[in-house]
Protein backbone atom coordinates (compact mmCIF):
# COMPACT_ATOMS: atom_id res chain seq x y z
CA UNK A 1 0.00 0.00 0.00
CA UNK A 2 2.83 1.95 1.16
CA UNK A 3 4.36 1.76 -2.29
CA UNK A 4 1.21 2.26 -4.70
CA UNK A 5 1.08 5.55 -2.53
CA UNK A 6 4.72 6.39 -3.27
CA UNK A 7 4.02 5.60 -7.15
CA UNK A 8 1.09 7.73 -7.35
CA UNK A 9 2.85 10.50 -5.44
CA UNK A 10 5.70 10.79 -7.40
CA UNK A 11 3.56 10.82 -10.71
CA UNK A 12 1.51 13.69 -9.66
CA UNK A 13 4.76 15.63 -8.55
CA UNK A 14 6.42 14.62 -11.92
CA UNK A 15 3.49 16.02 -13.69
CA UNK A 16 3.17 19.06 -12.03
CA UNK A 17 7.02 19.71 -12.86
CA UNK A 18 6.30 18.71 -16.52
CA UNK A 19 3.03 21.18 -16.52
CA UNK A 20 5.40 24.46 -14.57
CA UNK A 21 7.84 23.90 -18.01
CA UNK A 22 5.48 23.94 -20.13
CA UNK A 23 3.61 26.86 -18.75
CA UNK A 24 7.34 29.02 -18.33
CA UNK A 25 7.70 28.54 -21.87
CA UNK A 26 4.37 29.59 -22.73
CA UNK A 27 4.36 32.65 -20.02
CA UNK A 28 3.55 36.49 -21.72
CA UNK A 29 6.87 38.24 -22.34
CA UNK A 30 9.19 35.38 -23.30
CA UNK A 31 10.27 36.18 -26.53
CA UNK A 32 10.64 34.05 -29.44
CA UNK A 33 13.45 33.77 -31.22
CA UNK A 34 14.57 35.11 -34.38
CA UNK A 35 16.74 32.74 -36.80
CA UNK A 36 18.95 35.37 -37.99
CA UNK A 37 21.12 33.27 -39.56
CA UNK A 38 18.77 32.55 -41.77
CA UNK A 39 17.57 36.07 -42.71
CA UNK A 40 20.54 37.04 -43.47
CA UNK A 41 21.13 34.44 -45.86
CA UNK A 42 17.36 34.65 -47.34
CA UNK A 43 17.75 38.48 -47.66
CA UNK A 44 21.60 38.11 -48.55
CA UNK A 45 22.46 41.33 -46.33
CA UNK A 46 24.20 41.18 -42.89
CA UNK A 47 22.14 42.44 -39.61
CA UNK A 48 22.19 43.83 -36.37
CA UNK A 49 20.09 42.40 -33.12
CA UNK A 50 18.76 44.83 -30.91
CA UNK A 51 18.58 42.56 -27.63
CA UNK A 52 15.98 45.71 -25.97
CA UNK A 53 13.81 44.92 -28.77
CA UNK A 54 14.23 41.71 -29.85
CA UNK A 55 14.14 43.27 -33.41
CA UNK A 56 16.97 41.97 -36.03
CA UNK A 57 17.40 44.72 -38.57
CA UNK A 58 19.06 44.29 -42.23
CA UNK A 59 20.36 47.48 -43.94
CA UNK A 60 21.49 48.35 -47.31
CA UNK A 61 23.07 51.66 -47.94
CA UNK A 62 22.70 53.31 -51.63
CA UNK A 63 25.89 54.44 -51.90
CA UNK A 64 25.64 53.58 -55.59
CA UNK A 65 23.51 57.10 -55.68
CA UNK A 66 24.55 60.40 -56.55
CA UNK A 67 22.17 62.54 -54.52
CA UNK A 68 22.34 66.09 -54.16
CA UNK A 69 19.70 67.90 -52.11
CA UNK A 70 20.14 71.47 -52.16
CA UNK A 71 23.74 71.63 -53.10
CA UNK A 72 23.90 69.41 -50.15
CA UNK A 73 25.81 66.02 -51.41
CA UNK A 74 24.25 63.21 -49.76
CA UNK A 75 25.64 60.49 -48.23
CA UNK A 76 23.73 56.83 -47.18
CA UNK A 77 24.06 57.58 -43.28
CA UNK A 78 21.59 60.87 -43.97
CA UNK A 79 18.53 59.07 -44.93
CA UNK A 80 19.80 57.25 -48.02
CA UNK A 81 20.07 53.03 -46.46
CA UNK A 82 17.15 50.54 -46.93
CA UNK A 83 16.67 48.43 -44.58
CA UNK A 84 13.81 45.58 -43.68
CA UNK A 85 13.42 44.87 -39.87
CA UNK A 86 12.29 41.52 -37.85
CA UNK A 87 10.55 40.81 -34.85
CA UNK A 88 8.12 38.15 -33.28
CA UNK A 89 4.87 38.54 -32.88
CA UNK A 90 3.17 36.02 -30.91
CA UNK A 91 4.26 32.54 -32.79
CA UNK A 92 4.41 34.29 -36.26
CA UNK A 93 7.05 37.05 -37.38
CA UNK A 94 6.42 40.50 -38.26
CA UNK A 95 8.81 42.33 -40.37
CA UNK A 96 8.45 46.55 -41.55
CA UNK A 97 10.77 48.57 -43.47
CA UNK A 98 12.07 51.31 -46.24
CA UNK A 99 13.22 51.09 -49.79
CA UNK A 100 15.59 53.83 -51.24
CA UNK A 101 14.21 53.89 -55.02
CA UNK A 102 14.79 56.28 -57.92
CA UNK A 103 12.08 56.83 -59.72
CA UNK A 104 12.33 54.37 -62.13
CA UNK A 105 12.63 51.80 -60.13
CA UNK A 106 9.44 52.20 -58.18
CA UNK A 107 7.04 50.12 -60.32
CA UNK A 108 9.40 47.06 -60.70
CA UNK A 109 10.32 47.11 -56.80
CA UNK A 110 6.57 47.23 -56.22
CA UNK A 111 5.88 44.52 -58.50
CA UNK A 112 8.62 42.35 -56.30
CA UNK A 113 7.46 43.48 -53.21
CA UNK A 114 3.61 42.05 -53.94
CA UNK A 115 4.66 39.17 -55.21
CA UNK A 116 6.97 38.17 -52.40
CA UNK A 117 3.80 38.73 -50.11
CA UNK A 118 4.59 41.57 -48.85
CA UNK A 119 2.25 44.70 -48.39
CA UNK A 120 3.11 48.51 -49.65
CA UNK A 121 1.91 50.96 -46.90
CA UNK A 122 3.56 53.75 -48.10
CA UNK A 123 4.99 55.62 -51.09
CA UNK A 124 6.31 59.18 -51.18
CA UNK A 125 9.71 61.67 -51.03
CA UNK A 126 11.78 62.45 -47.96
CA UNK A 127 13.25 65.39 -49.38
CA UNK A 128 12.71 68.96 -51.05
CA UNK A 129 15.57 70.38 -53.98
CA UNK A 130 17.00 66.30 -54.50
CA UNK A 131 18.46 65.65 -58.08
CA UNK A 132 17.89 62.86 -58.75
CA UNK A 133 14.56 62.66 -57.25
CA UNK A 134 14.57 59.52 -54.44
CA UNK A 135 11.08 57.77 -53.71
CA UNK A 136 10.73 55.99 -49.88
CA UNK A 137 8.46 52.92 -50.72
CA UNK A 138 7.33 51.38 -46.90
CA UNK A 139 6.59 47.70 -46.56
CA UNK A 140 4.72 45.66 -44.31
CA UNK A 141 4.37 41.84 -43.42
CA UNK A 142 3.16 39.11 -40.94
CA UNK A 143 3.58 35.13 -41.44
CA UNK A 144 6.45 32.86 -41.84
CA UNK A 145 9.55 34.49 -40.95
CA UNK A 146 11.52 32.62 -44.08
CA UNK A 147 8.99 33.80 -46.33
CA UNK A 148 8.91 37.03 -44.95
CA UNK A 149 13.07 37.00 -45.27
CA UNK A 150 12.62 35.54 -48.60
CA UNK A 151 10.24 38.62 -49.93
CA UNK A 152 12.71 41.14 -48.78
CA UNK A 153 14.98 39.57 -50.03
CA UNK A 154 13.69 39.71 -53.42
CA UNK A 155 12.95 43.07 -53.16
CA UNK A 156 16.78 43.91 -52.04
CA UNK A 157 17.58 41.70 -55.39
CA UNK A 158 15.39 44.25 -57.60
CA UNK A 159 16.76 47.18 -56.50
CA UNK A 160 20.06 45.89 -57.44
CA UNK A 161 19.11 44.64 -60.87
CA UNK A 162 17.54 48.35 -61.94
CA UNK A 163 20.41 50.35 -60.15
CA UNK A 164 20.92 52.66 -62.67
CA UNK A 165 18.62 51.32 -65.23
CA UNK A 166 17.40 53.99 -67.94
CA UNK A 167 14.59 53.96 -70.11
CA UNK A 168 12.25 52.92 -67.43
CA UNK A 169 9.89 55.75 -67.62
CA UNK A 170 6.87 55.67 -69.37
CA UNK A 171 6.61 58.39 -72.12
CA UNK A 172 3.95 59.41 -74.39
CA UNK A 173 4.18 62.80 -76.24
CA UNK A 174 0.40 64.32 -75.83
CA UNK A 175 -0.48 67.90 -75.35
CA UNK A 176 -4.26 67.63 -73.79
CA UNK A 177 -4.95 70.74 -76.05
CA UNK A 178 -5.27 68.79 -79.35
CA UNK A 179 -7.20 65.60 -77.36
CA UNK A 180 -9.54 63.61 -79.60
CA UNK A 181 -10.07 60.50 -77.89
CA UNK A 182 -13.95 60.15 -77.54
CA UNK A 183 -15.55 60.02 -74.22
CA UNK A 184 -17.92 57.64 -74.78
CA UNK A 185 -16.03 54.25 -74.18
CA UNK A 186 -14.82 55.76 -71.05
CA UNK A 187 -18.21 56.21 -69.76
CA UNK A 188 -19.18 52.96 -70.69
CA UNK A 189 -16.38 50.80 -68.99
CA UNK A 190 -16.80 52.82 -66.12
CA UNK A 191 -20.06 53.67 -65.80
CA UNK A 192 -19.26 57.06 -64.86
CA UNK A 193 -20.04 60.34 -66.55
CA UNK A 194 -17.48 63.22 -66.89
CA UNK A 195 -16.93 66.08 -67.96
CA UNK A 196 -14.79 67.66 -70.88
CA UNK A 197 -13.19 70.74 -70.39
CA UNK A 198 -9.44 71.93 -72.52
CA UNK A 199 -8.83 68.11 -74.18
CA UNK A 200 -8.72 66.80 -70.95
CA UNK A 201 -11.78 64.19 -69.78
CA UNK A 202 -12.35 64.00 -66.26
CA UNK A 203 -14.11 61.53 -63.98
CA UNK A 204 -15.15 61.82 -60.14
CA UNK A 205 -16.27 58.78 -57.98
CA UNK A 206 -17.47 60.37 -53.99
CA UNK A 207 -16.59 57.85 -50.99
CA UNK A 208 -17.11 58.88 -47.28
CA UNK A 209 -15.60 59.39 -43.53
CA UNK A 210 -15.92 61.77 -41.04
CA UNK A 211 -13.80 64.15 -39.00
CA UNK A 212 -14.37 66.30 -36.21
CA UNK A 213 -17.83 64.55 -36.35
CA UNK A 214 -18.43 65.67 -39.44
CA UNK A 215 -19.72 64.28 -42.47
CA UNK A 216 -16.88 64.79 -45.31
CA UNK A 217 -17.76 63.26 -49.44
CA UNK A 218 -16.89 64.14 -52.85
CA UNK A 219 -16.58 68.10 -52.60
CA UNK A 220 -14.40 67.69 -49.37
CA UNK A 221 -11.68 66.21 -51.36
CA UNK A 222 -12.92 62.46 -50.32
CA UNK A 223 -13.11 60.80 -53.87
CA UNK A 224 -11.44 58.90 -56.53
CA UNK A 225 -10.79 60.90 -59.80
CA UNK A 226 -9.53 60.39 -63.12
CA UNK A 227 -8.26 62.51 -66.00
CA UNK A 228 -7.87 61.24 -69.62
CA UNK A 229 -6.20 63.29 -72.54
CA UNK A 230 -4.62 62.13 -75.76
CA UNK A 231 -6.33 60.01 -78.45
CA UNK A 232 -8.50 56.37 -78.18
CA UNK A 233 -5.25 54.86 -79.02
CA UNK A 234 -2.40 57.04 -76.89
CA UNK A 235 -3.27 58.60 -74.35
CA UNK A 236 -2.94 59.20 -70.78
CA UNK A 237 -4.31 59.07 -67.46
CA UNK A 238 -3.75 60.15 -64.21
CA UNK A 239 -5.33 60.54 -60.82
CA UNK A 240 -5.83 59.62 -57.23
CA UNK A 241 -7.54 56.67 -55.65
CA UNK A 242 -9.05 56.92 -52.13
CA UNK A 243 -9.64 53.90 -50.12
CA UNK A 244 -9.98 52.36 -47.01
CA UNK A 245 -6.97 50.45 -45.40
CA UNK A 246 -8.10 47.41 -46.05
CA UNK A 247 -8.80 47.94 -49.75
CA UNK A 248 -5.46 49.58 -50.23
CA UNK A 249 -3.52 46.30 -51.49
CA UNK A 250 -6.46 45.20 -53.64
CA UNK A 251 -6.00 48.10 -55.16
CA UNK A 252 -2.51 48.47 -55.97
CA UNK A 253 -2.67 44.89 -57.37
CA UNK A 254 -5.13 45.93 -59.56
CA UNK A 255 -3.56 49.00 -61.17
CA UNK A 256 -0.03 47.13 -61.52
CA UNK A 257 -1.78 44.11 -62.85
CA UNK A 258 -3.07 46.34 -65.47
CA UNK A 259 0.30 48.14 -66.01
CA UNK A 260 -0.36 51.69 -64.46
CA UNK A 261 2.03 52.89 -62.27
CA UNK A 262 1.57 54.07 -58.86
CA UNK A 263 3.27 57.31 -57.98
CA UNK A 264 2.28 57.55 -54.06
CA UNK A 265 0.47 56.45 -51.40
CA UNK A 266 -0.45 58.60 -48.19
CA UNK A 267 -2.91 60.23 -46.32
CA UNK A 268 -4.62 63.32 -46.86
CA UNK A 269 -6.06 64.09 -43.59
CA UNK A 270 -5.31 63.01 -39.65
CA UNK A 271 -8.30 61.52 -37.38
CA UNK A 272 -10.22 60.87 -39.65
CA UNK A 273 -12.59 57.62 -38.77
CA UNK A 274 -12.65 55.66 -40.84
CA UNK A 275 -9.26 56.42 -41.68
CA UNK A 276 -8.43 57.33 -45.74
CA UNK A 277 -5.66 56.24 -47.97
CA UNK A 278 -4.92 57.82 -51.19
CA UNK A 279 -2.95 56.41 -53.81
CA UNK A 280 -1.80 58.94 -56.95
CA UNK A 281 -1.46 56.90 -60.19
CA UNK A 282 -0.15 57.35 -63.86
CA UNK A 283 -0.20 55.43 -67.31
CA UNK A 284 -0.18 55.75 -70.59
CA UNK A 285 -1.45 53.86 -73.42
CA UNK A 286 -5.30 52.56 -75.27
CA UNK A 287 -8.29 55.01 -73.71
CA UNK A 288 -10.11 51.97 -73.42
CA UNK A 289 -7.37 49.60 -71.97
CA UNK A 290 -6.70 52.60 -68.95
CA UNK A 291 -10.19 52.76 -68.31
CA UNK A 292 -10.48 49.11 -67.59
CA UNK A 293 -7.46 48.90 -65.59
CA UNK A 294 -9.23 51.19 -63.43
CA UNK A 295 -12.71 49.26 -63.48
CA UNK A 296 -10.71 46.68 -62.30
CA UNK A 297 -9.09 48.44 -59.29
CA UNK A 298 -12.69 49.99 -58.51
CA UNK A 299 -13.87 46.51 -58.32
CA UNK A 300 -11.41 45.66 -55.05
CA UNK A 301 -13.79 48.92 -53.30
Amino acid sequence: MFMMRYVRLSLLTFGALLHGQAAAAAAPGQPLSLDTAKIERLTGVKGKLDPAENAFKVSVPRADLNVTVAGVHMIPPMGLTSWAAFAKSGSATQVTGDLVLLEDQVSPVLDAVLAGGLEVTALHNHFLWDTPRVMFMHIAGQGNEDKLAAAVGGAFAEIGETAGAKGQSPKMPIDPKQSTLDPAPIEAILGVKGELAGGVYKIGIGRSTTLSGHALGNTMGVNTWASFAGSNERAVVDGDFVMYEAELQPVLRALRGAGIHVVAIHQHMVGESPRMMFLHYWGVGRTGDLARGLKSALAMQ
